[in-house]
């Protein structure tokens, strides 16, 4: 329970951030009749004024001036395309909101007690949490596992999926690596002692059952009291904690005091249950229900913790994305593995029977997949597997709550993606009204035998490598929705906030994560078109409603983006602008105003986010045109983690330049359409340049800007230092010592047989460069020269 040490400082706080950390509530609010009405009717606006411009304005466009002029034609036919994409996203946007009002409408709440009971009734097979974890600060990743840990579930294992380099060169990555690999063992001894206690009370409790066959009022008052002690521990812990920033005031109330609380009114109750209790009473409390609330206490205070490094195993995908690391330790669940080192490293090989073992993974029911940024409130797992459990439920795959964003953001780019952030989790709980839900990897509660059904074999080197969960695109959430969806499983979001993540700090960030998630969706839409003829044979055909609101969530970043580029760009004729497409867009913008004061923030931060999408067009074109590439060559896109750090993360020359160019091209145009009289444009155009503007100066900062362009354009002038032995490794690769007879190695000879024609001289290379060091000088990546660079 020691304090940890390596908190880095906080950010600073900007003018215009958000001060208010208090989340918000755990149960949505039940909306009103009166608001589910307006939604209906904002959708049937939508759809009439649409169809009430094609009618007035294009049909009578060709009614008019026919077809003679090809110019206007094809004006009139693109200006309606866009139009129509752009308001079939708004409508998806107000359908699936309508969606989540009535969900959160007939949720009800299962009471503790229930909860207590189906998990005592009947045994549970285990739970493991995976966090995937690569070059994150220790502070974030042990408030993560912490989170974890205090999950309450009969067997719960919690396992850090470590991905960095196993053996840096850099003295202080080495030394976050060995902090990041010291958060596992310490949290197992902090929990020892509180666990010790717990199971021994709990076996004193069961032996006295026994020999009474009634709890004793004494029973209740030491059950009482390892409650009070409980509290005491998760208060003194909170009390010890580094609170530097909005994180850590979430971590210290919400997850620590939460749960804190929690028991301290169980304790409260117990003490007023004796109060209460008739003086010649010999039981005032159940037996069962006084066992279910000792089985609480060792259920919270035990957890098998580990860390896991895929790297260290030359048997492994060391592919760069997250979905392998998933897969490399999924793969190895339920079996029992015995380390064997060679020339290419140290690989597992499965035994069997009583065989030595050097590596043991158990098994699990149900997976637990958490991002190393992400936290769980206290009953979490419960409540998500006992959903699961329920016998309509029996083909539910996946259940989540997409995550929240934490509350207080000191930057405003921060707090308007958090804004953004909590309005996508209100339409995801909308998605499953209509069955369209897609997995979000931040949180998510996984069944193994689903995934069993998706798994994916193939053999690479000689070594069998399991792909549960798709690496084909940099949205391996998303996809594998898609492949549950084939072997008829589907996915459901639990409508409560029951998790949290943290939301990009500054622009450079969030265009990382941005432009990831733009990434793939076009990719993934053939095989949702599979899935959807395979269920239309299957006698199960996909509901109108799901098949939009599924094909909007792949592909609507897609033309939305191409179709704001030529709503910009293009000088369209003025007979083609109308009040009507206004009028259709405005309920959209209205309800969406609505769920920003609902989630805490100000309706006026809807033109914030406006213009906030607007500076972020060029990140989401990069992304869609990542996507084509991907499909015209069939290489896979590298997977970019988000950075997440405390020092601003300097943005790529491209999207610093490019937002002022969007303000500059605006106001050439307004200036354009004011000489031709063409208002309409002109105010569109001025609207576009003024909220751009105001985007750029409240989320990227003018200096912040400049000092990105003067590192983009000097990049390419900054080279790696090298240290002594590097350089020793380029001389011996260039000369061609070091190939001496007494250079044989006769481990590598044996084990990989005789090189193949023409890989000789690549196999005495990869011997001068064996320790991790290459055998030829590399240039810095843009990546890696602007990460070294943050505070700039």
């Amino acid at each position: 329970m020691s304090k940890s040490t390596h908190a880095p400082s906080a950010r600073p706080r900007q003018w215009g951030s958000e001060r208010n950390r208090t989340p918000l509530p755990t149960v949505h609010t039940r909306p009103s009749d009166a608001k589910i009405l307006w939604g209906r009717i904002a959708i049937v606006v939508t759809i009439s004024a649409w169809l009430v411009y094609l009618v007035t304005t294009i049909l009578r466009q060709f009614l008019e001036y026919g077809t003679d002029n090809f110019r206007l034609s094809l004006e009139a036919i693109s200006y309606l395309v866009v139009v129509t994409f752009l308001t079939f996203s708004a409508l998806m946007y107000l359908v699936a909101r309508q969606g989540a009002l009535r969900r959160f409408r007939d949720h009800v709440r299962v009471p503790r007690a229930e909860l207590d009971r189906h998990f005592g009734d009947h045994a549970h097979g285990g739970m493991t949490v995976l966090v995937p974890s690569y070059a994150e600060e220790p502070a974030v990743v042990r408030k993560t596992l912490w989170s974890a840990a205090l999950q309450e579930y009969p067997a719960l294992r919690v396992v850090l999926l470590l991905d960095d380099p196993p053996q840096p060169k850099d003295p202080a990555t080495a030394a976050r690596l060995e902090a990041t690999r010291a958060i596992a063992p310490g949290i197992a001894e902090a929990l020892s002692v509180p666990a010790a206690r717990f199971s021994d009370a709990l076996l004193s409790f069961e032996h006295e059952l026994l020999a009474s066959g009634v709890p004793s009022a004494d029973a209740v008052q030491r059950l009482a009291r390892e409650y009070r002690h409980a509290v005491g521990w998760l208060r003194g812990m909170a009390e010890a904690e580094d609170h530097e920033d909005h994180v850590d005031t979430f971590f210290i109330e919400q997850v620590l005091g939460g749960l804190a609380d929690d028991l301290a009114l169980t304790a409260a109750a117990l003490d007023a249950a004796l109060d209460g209790a008739e003086p010649d009473s010999r039981s005032v409390i159940a037996a069962e229900r006084m066992l279910e609330l000792h089985r609480r206490l060792v259920w919270i205070f035990t957890a098998d913790t580990a860390t896991f490094e895929r790297k260290q195993y030359a048997s492994l995908s060391h592919e760069a994305n997250k979905a392998m690391n998933l897969n490399s330790y999924i793969g190895l669940m339920g079996g029992r593995y015995r380390e064997e080192h060679t020339p290419a490293g140290v690989i597992l090989r499965p035994v069997s029977g009583t065989q030595r073992t050097d590596l043991v993974v158990p098994n699990a029911e149900y997976l637990l997949t958490l991002d190393a940024d992400s936290l769980l409130l206290r009953d979490y797992c419960l409540r998500l597997v006992h959903f699961l459990e329920q016998p309509d439920n029996a083909r539910v795959a996946v259940t989540q709550t997409p995550y929240s964003s934490f509350r207080g953001s000191p930057t405003r780019i921060e707090r308007l993606a958090g804004a953004t952030t909590d309005i996508q989790h209100i339409l995801h709980q909308g998605l499953s009204e209509y069955d369209a839900t897609f997995w979000v990897g931040a949180n998510a509660v996984i069944r193994m035998e689903a995934l069993d059904d998706i798994l994916e074999i193939e053999t690479v080197g000689g070594f069998e490598i399991r792909r549960y969960v798709q690496d084909r695109t940099v949205i391996e959430d998303t996809e594998s929705s898609v492949d549950l969806g084939q072997h008829g499983w589907t996915l459901v979001n639990y409508p409560e906030r029951l998790s949290y993540s943290a939301t990009p700090p500054d622009f450079g960030s969030l265009i990382v994560q941005r432009r990831r998630w733009a990434n793939g969706g076009l990719l993934i839409l053939p095989k949702l078109f599979t899935q959807m003829r395979a269920r239309k044979r299957a006698g199960r055909p996909v509901r109108l409603t799901e098949a939009m609101l599924r094909i909007n969530y792949m592909a609507s970043i897609a033309w939305a983006s191409f179709g704001l580029v030529f709503l910009l760009a293009y000088p369209y004729d003025s007979k083609l602008l109308s009040p009507l497409v206004l009028v259709a867009a405005l309920p959209y913008f209205l309800a969406q105003a609505s769920d920003l004061r609902a989630c805490g923030y100000k309706g006026l931060d809807i033109l914030r986010i406006y213009g906030f999408n607007l500076i972020l067009l060029p990140v989401n074109l990069a992304g869609v045109l990542k996507s084509i590439e991907q499909s015209l060559t069939g290489k896979k896109i590298p997977f970019a983690r988000t950075p997440k750090v405390r020092d601003r993360t300097a943005a790529q020359l491209l999207y610093v330049v490019a937002p002022f160019g969007i303000v500059a091209f605006s106001v050439l145009t307004v200036w354009r359409n004011v000489v031709d009289q063409n208002w309409g444009n002109a105010a569109f155009a001025g609207f576009n340049a003024i909220t751009a503007m105001w985007a750029i100066v409240g989320n990227i900062g003018i200096r912040a800007s400049l000092a990105d362009t003067w590192l983009g354009l000097t990049d390419w002038m900054w080279v790696d230092r090298r240290t002594p032995a590097e350089r020793a490794d380029e001389r011996v690769a260039a000369t061609g010592a070091g190939t001496a007879v007494d250079d044989f190695d006769w481990q590598e000879a044996l084990y990989n047989g005789h090189a193949a024609a023409g890989e000789e001289l690549h196999r005495r290379s990869a011997r001068r460069s064996r320790g991790g060091r290459p055998a030829t000088r590399r240039a810095p990546s843009r990546e890696t020269a602007s990460n070294g660079r943050r505070a700039a």
